[in-house]
């Protein structure tokens, strides 16, 4: 009885072993029928290493393979037969510090052509991690498929004296991304975040006119690293001694946050990707009062709560000054990047 009992039990297993094969090898062939069905991604730049059509199903379906990779779930033998590599980045978001830098690798991450780096490395920037190599650098880059762009993001990299040279050392035709809001907005949208970092220590901190304004002068105190950080002509002009101004893409911070399909649009055509953010990637959140990202009909995130502080109530005679202060600096940065801002 036993016998025959344990007989049974093997046939049953045969038979679901049998039709668990057979669903497997039906949805491989469904995928590959999907995938010679769907529309493709045409991707045609300097930036890659050749013309490629990407299927964006496919593309798309993958990133729940990138993300267990990531999470360090992944084998030799997957990267391998998945052609995925670790590609050094080959369009960077510069700058600048509290112009909207993580909200716009967020956004560009909604393309299917797009891979981004998670942190700031900060390769470029920092001496001790320099000297790792480019190798660590590039260990430090997600995985993702050879035709598709990496982009990582360190703010710093912008007012940096040494960067410049490095990122030409490293590749010459490499992408640069600035986003840039109004700069007196921006300088108190810094001391904002420095602000509550003291406060969430119990340390106290000068109010913002004390640093803006030299107490000797009564002038705008250009040491002060957030009004030295929003005269955006001097730092783009020590880039431009290794860079053209053709490689450079600004991005209106500002209106990103308003309107931020029109300003990826204009980012999706500076690194020659087809038009795949869509008005469907992007919903307002009313609580928020932020738009949020839908990835598809499953997944959506908004940005982190830190987002969008409220600033601290700043003398209007210091705005005032600090506007006239950054006036022609401003007609600069317009001149020479041919993008014109309604900055005062």
């Amino acid at each position: 009885m036993l016998f025959k009992q344990q007989a049974q039990l093997r046939q049953k297993l045969l038979v679901l072993g049998s039709l668990a094969i057979g669903s497997v090898l039906y949805l491989v062939a469904r995928v590959g029928t999907l995938e010679r069905l769907q529309p493709v991604c045409h991707v045609e730049h300097s930036l890659l290493p050749a013309p490629e059509q990407i299927p964006l199903r496919s593309l798309q379906f993958k990133r729940a393979l990138l993300h267990e990779l990531r999470r360090g779930n992944g084998t030799k033998e997957q990267l391998g037969l998945q052609r995925l590599v670790q590609q050094l980045p080959q369009a960077i978001i510069i700058g600048v510090r509290k112009g909207g830098t993580r909200a716009l690798l967020e956004m560009l991450n909604l393309h299917p052509a797009v891979v981004k780096a998670s942190q700031e490395i900060h390769f470029f920037d920092n001496d001790k991690n320099y000297a790792r190599g480019i190798e660590w650098y590039r260990s430090k880059m997600p995985f993702s498929f050879p035709h598709q762009i990496t982009i990582e993001k360190s703010p710093a990299y912008f007012i940096t004296d040494e960067v410049p040279e490095r990122i030409f050392k490293m590749n010459s035709s490499i992408k640069l991304l600035i986003i840039v809001r109004e700069p007196t907005t921006r300088a108190v949208s810094d001391y904002t975040q420095v602000l509550e970092g003291k406060e969430r220590k119990n340390k106290t901190y000068h109010k913002f006119e004390k640093l803006a304004i030299d107490s000797s002068t009564f002038e705008v105190n250009t040491k002060y690293k957030a009004v030295r950080t929003s005269i955006y002509t001097k730092h783009l002009e020590r880039w431009l001694k290794f860079f053209p101004v053709e490689q450079f893409h600004i991005v209106d911070g500002d209106r990103l946050i308003t309107d931020p399909l029109s300003e990826l649009t204009l980012v999706e055509q500076f690194l020659h990707l087809p038009p795949r953010i869509s008005p469907f990637n992007l919903y307002f959140n009313a609580t928020r009062g932020f738009y949020c990202l839908r990835f598809n009909i499953v997944f959506s995130k908004c940005l982190a709560g830190s987002k969008g502080r409220i600033h601290p109530e700043v003398e209007p005679s210091v705005l005032t000054k600090l506007q006239r202060f950054f006036h022609p600096f401003n007609q600069k940065f317009y001149q020479i990047t041919g993008r014109t801002f309604t900055w005062p």
